[in-house]
């Protein structure tokens, strides 16, 4: 469900009579409906064609709700004009309708996936910022720095290995190379700025500590006249 808002089969059926739109309102935050938005730009499908497409490619990363969800975020697409159908007579009375990104749900997607390396870069400066805050406790970063590690190896251990990406239609294939080849170069980064941390937090527990010279408290003012006065 989108921004809150309760959008129904029979929203879009309505849509379809009227050519009305819902204005786009907020930006768009549902993960769901931008992946679902992908494999429309990959191939137009059916919505129900799409849930199964959706759980084959997504398994593991983004789960449906029901299949329901792809309704309604297929609602949402279609109301912001990032979709468009296409209808196909089909053998009952009702008709099939078969979707398309259209030119605005391509610029749009071009955009979030440009946005997407900005948030990305957001976590890692809080997860930098957080380690931070350790700098007077660097026993506690070193073992934080250790579960990290052994987080990103696990990551690259159950990364794809290569030949099992044969299996598959063509663009599953080639997005389980993408996938493998980027999982292996980013923990590889993530591994190597781990070890800097980790040496940079030996350095500082080596350091001595430098303690700030004691101030020398004020004689009250009563006894400084009376030392004057002597």
């Amino acid at each position: 469900m989108e921004e809150g808002r309760e959008v129904t089969i029979s929203n879009i059926e309505k849509g379809r009579s009227t050519g009305q739109r819902v204005p786009a309102g907020p930006p768009m935050r549902s993960v769901v409906n931008w992946a679902l938005l992908g494999l429309i730009i990959e191939r137009p499908s059916y919505a129900y064609e799409l849930a199964r497409r959706f759980e084959r490619t997504y398994e593991g990363a983004i789960a449906l709700s029901s299949v329901s969800h792809v309704y309604t975020a297929l609602a949402t697409l279609r109301e912001r004009g990032f979709v468009e159908d296409v209808p196909l007579e089909g053998r009952g009375t009702r008709s099939k309708h078969r979707y398309r990104a259209s030119g605005r749900g391509f610029e749009e997607h071009a955009r979030w996936l440009i946005g997407s390396v900005g948030e990305d870069r957001c976590h890692q400066r809080v997860l930098i910022v957080q380690l931070g805050a350790l700098a007077r406790y660097p026993e506690r970063a070193m073992a934080a720095l250790d579960e990290y590690e052994q987080a990103c190896l696990a990551e690259i251990a159950a990364a794809p290995v290569a030949g099992e990406e044969e299996q598959g239609p063509g663009v599953i294939r080639l997005v389980a190379r993408l996938a493998r080849e980027e999982t292996q170069l980013r923990v590889a980064a993530k591994l190597a700025w781990v070890q800097y941390v980790r040496d940079e937090f030996t350095r500082l527990a080596q350091e001595p500590v430098v303690r700030a010279p004691a101030r020398r408290q004020a004689l009250p003012q009563r006894a400084t006249r009376a030392r004057r006065a002597a």
